[in-house]
């Protein structure tokens, strides 16, 4: 029977994502465009046209933005750009979130990703709504959210943006990512605003009216504006990089110089940068909202936009300033350098002009104005690429303190076991027993996902066969419970895991003692019918082989034969089918102790194993043990052993109540009877 579960096992399909075949990729791209060749081993493909030419390119989010959600999983998403950078679909592959598993359903995120088609890289999207009638004219692009799901879908369009960025900065921009430079704090020299000026370390943008008037000719917007002095400013924009501190000393009162300070002490990766306009332009409009994106400046490099925001500082200028910007507007943005922003290397600001036509809902016109900008290298420190951390090294630093809670928790846990005969001689073993399973239950399973799934077993084992495992470097805290899980294994068999680090079979064992409490009927069924259901897990997971070789795309669903994920990682907020199967079985285990770790459970027949892989039969007995003595055997809720006495340790859950029995000279009858042979010899 198991040399057979063996070889389905090594045959299985996986379970796990990965990067999609051109046989699956073929039937999603649309007309008129046709999968081209792999352009690296990221999952990036190119498009062609129907002529065969290079149109575009297709790639999966969750391997170029692996940005995990709520549920601990990236949303994959299959995204399509032609070579302007122009998304002509994105449709969804894969997630997890629950409030679209079991809550809202799919289709309103699938709704949210339609917005995408016909929209830009290079235009500046935002997820929300625009504050007030800020939005008219404005160049900022607006998607709706889904209610209720704000988190998940900003996640979603992160991890759109962040891919399809990486892809147009290398594949059609030609320019790769470095280390983002760092202002350099002991560059020391001496400037003032002339000076910075003259050396060009201000931009600056002056616009006549006459020159704003000339870029609405021939427009409905022409005659919008009135001005009674042509060649007086309409936009006179001075930009200043305050990043570098020897700048910033130049142009900033001190105060202003101070709170400077200590943002960017807050905030160290911000680029903040001082726009004055002095002229009747302005730099927003009268419906902007501090700490918010600016509705009327934008900013790109290398031909893709910049993200800016307001740094909600309110300027004072140095006294060397001209007198003249006492009645400026001014404002400080921030931009983030770890999103590929390189103010070394020319960028662009722009200014947008906004006029707006007719009386009742007045349409708006634009006019854009552009300075470039370039602040010289030596006010920087440029560091050295870092070397990218491993998969498992990055999960490691984010799960750093839950990986020392369950280190903690596991060296308690098997110190404890190694010494069972003092474990199971405390007074309070029960209550010390149950403190553990409530840590497995509160800690392993609900807050650390740590519950292991057959699942998991078919992904490694196919991963064996495909040479790797790198699945399970993404999870250090299931793969430290699978190590513990087998170093248990060789020690003490399945009663290990089952018994003790399992947090379904824990939920069940105080599902028990509630009925206890109630006073519910405890039902045991009949021995014969008890050992014929333990078939029921190994015919359980041969057929979800069977599923997962013959049908792999329902796999997932007969997985589903595992109540775990409903109950542990879901926390029950599913669909009621899930819940009430999932739920079902606690109530059971209610009246028939772990009902299902002892029959349904494929994960459980899969631990059978480990009763052949321990080295030492660790359950003291003595040679009354079974002949005559029956004591054990029929207090043994697992009925794991046998009527010879000899235990079963491919049924064994390690409780220790038979180690308790052996050990008491109050409970255990060859000790009884010793005991009073002795005194009666005396």
């Amino acid at each position: 029977m198991f040399r057979a579960l063996l070889i389905w096992l090594a045959l299985s399909a996986p379970l796990l994502a990965a990067p999609l075949s051109r046989n699956e990729l073929e039937p999603m791209i649309v007309a008129p465009y046709a999968l081209g060749d792999p352009v690296n081993d990221h999952g990036v493909w190119s498009l062609s046209n129907s002529g065969g030419g290079e149109a575009g390119y297709v790639f999966e989010t969750g391997l170029l933005a692996p940005l995990p959600g709520f549920s601990g999983q990236a949303i994959n998403i299959l995204v399509l750009i032609d070579l302007e950078g122009r998304f002509i679909e994105t449709r969804l592959l894969d997630h997890n979130e629950p409030i679209f598993v079991s809550g809202l359903g799919e289709a309103p995120l699938r709704a949210f990703l339609e917005q995408y088609r016909g929209h830009s890289i290079a235009e500046p999207l935002v997820v929300g709504t625009p504050y007030g009638a800020g939005g008219a004219g404005s160049d900022l692009v607006f998607l709706d959210g889904v209610t209720k799901a704000t988190a998940s879908v900003r996640i979603a369009h992160e991890s759109i943006l962040a891919a399809t960025l990486a892809v147009a900065r290398e594949k059609m921009q030609g320019v790769k990512a470095g280390p983002a430079p760092r202002p350099d704090p002991d560059h020391a020299e001496h400037l003032d605003w002339q000076t910075a000026l003259e050396q060009r370390l201000i931009g600056h943008l002056s616009i006549t009216n006459a020159q704003a008037d000339a870029a609405f000719a021939g427009t409905k917007w022409a005659n919008d504006d009135s001005f009674d002095d042509p060649e007086a400013a309409f936009i006179d924009l001075y930009v200043v990089d305050l990043g570098p501190p020897a700048i910033a000393q130049a142009v900033l009162a001190p105060e202003t110089l101070a709170e400077v300070q200590r943002f960017t002490s807050r905030a160290p990766d911000d680029e903040l940068l001082l726009l004055i306009e002095a002229g009747r332009h302005g730099l927003v409009s009268d419906d902007f909202v501090r700490n918010t994106a600016p509705d009327r400046i934008s900013a790109e490099q290398d031909g893709l936009p910049q993200a800016l925001r307001d740094a909600d500082i309110l300027p004072t200028l140095a006294a060397n300033t001209p007198p003249a910007f006492e009645d400026a507007t001014k404002m400080i943005l921030r931009m983030d350098r770890r999103l590929g922003f390189d103010p070394t290397r020319p960028w662009e600001l722009t200014l947008q002009a906004v006029r707006m036509h007719g009386q009742f809902q007045p349409e708006a016109g634009a006019a854009h104005f552009s300075v470039t900008l370039q602040t010289p290298e030596r006010f920087f420190l440029r560091p050295e690429a870092p070397a990218a951390l491993s998969p498992f090294a990055e999960a490691l630093r984010n799960r750093a303190t839950d990986l020392y809670g369950l280190a903690g928790l596991l060296v308690a846990l098997f110190g404890a076991l190694l010494a069972q005969s003092r474990l199971a001689g405390l007074r309070a073993f029960p209550a010390v027993r149950l403190m553990i399973l409530s840590a497995v239950v509160l800690f392993v399973g609900f807050w650390g996902q740590g519950q292991l799934s057959v699942v998991t077993i078919l992904a490694v084992l196919r991963g064996l066969k495909g040479g790797g495992l790198e699945v399970l470097l993404y999870d250090p805290f299931g793969l430290m419970i699978w190590g513990a899980a087998i170093l248990g294994f060789i020690l003490w068999g399945r009663g290990f895991f089952c018994g003790w680090l399992c947090p379904f079979g824990a939920l069940q064992e105080f599902a028990h003692h509630i009925g206890r409490f109630l006073r519910l009927p405890e039902i045991e069924p009949p021995r014969s019918y008890g050992r014929a259901l333990l078939w029921t897990g190994p015919v359980a997971l041969v057929a979800l082989l069977t599923v997962a070789v013959l049908a792999p795309e329902h796999a997932e669903a007969a997985a589903e034969v595992e109540p775990f994920k409903t109950a542990i990682t879901m926390q029950f907020d599913r669909p009621w089918p899930y819940v009430l199967w999932a739920g079902g079985w606690i109530a059971v285990s209610a009246v028939w102790f772990k009902g299902f770790c002892r029959s349904l459970c494929p994960l459980g027949a899969a631990m059978r194993l480990g009763g052949l892989l321990r080295i030492r039969r660790w359950i003291p007995r003595r040679a009354q043990c079974g002949s005559p003595c029956q004591l054990c055997r029929v207090r043994c809720r697992y009925d794991a052993i046998a009527r010879s006495g000899e235990v079963r340790y491919s049924e064994c859950f390690q409780c220790l109540d038979c180690v308790r029995i052996h050990d008491d000279p109050r409970q255990c009858v060859p000790l009884i009877l010793e005991e009073k042979r002795m005194r009666n010899a005396a």
